[in-house]
């Protein structure tokens, strides 16, 4: 039997040993399938290109719009710095979306995109907490907080279907 996942058509392989789908729960086992790897890999560009589609859009905010960029985030005083923060943030938001529509998201890539979400959610944290930055930026940390979920979850479920496939049993 092959198995054809419309979401990956190149992704055409035999099914396992006996017709069953690899990952798919044995019948009346009570047990859920694991995600299919091109559910993962689906799952994992669809991620990069929604991080780099906001990155590149926040990043490039203070650049063109600098009074409303102060006006929701509160009036800085080194916009020179501002504006050097956003153009990092872009240029890795166009690089984790570049990966996502060319559909190869590489562990190096993952490491900068959950990284980069980890490192901005923490700053974004203890400088609002600190009274540093605008308590707006809490924002920001709760959708950073969530890519770097997703990119946990996403590993998870990628070494979970790693270790149910018939190659990597033994």
């Amino acid at each position: 039997m092959i198995v054809f996942d419309p979401e990956e058509p190149r992704n055409i392989r035999p099914a396992a040993a006996g017709g069953a789908i690899a990952g798919a729960a044995e019948p009346g086992s009570g047990t859920r399938p694991a995600q299919s790897a091109s559910t993962v890999a689906g799952l994992t560009w669809r991620l990069a290109l929604a991080q780099g589609a906001f990155y590149v859009t926040t990043g490039v905010w203070p650049l063109i719009g600098p009074r409303t960029f102060q006006a929701v985030t509160g009036p800085k005083t080194d916009f020179w710095l501002v504006r050097t923060v956003g153009m990092l943030i872009a240029v890795i938001g166009a690089v984790v979306a570049r990966a996502g529509m060319r559909r190869r998201v590489e562990p190096e890539t993952v490491a900068l995109a959950a990284g980069s979400a980890a490192g901005l959610a923490a700053i974004d944290v203890v400088y609002a907490a600190r009274g540093r930055i605008s308590k707006v930026y809490l924002l920001d940390a709760l959708a950073e907080i969530a890519i770097v979920g997703g990119w946990l979850g996403l590993s998870a479920a990628k070494r979970a279907t790693q270790s149910a496939s018939p190659d990597h049993r033994q």
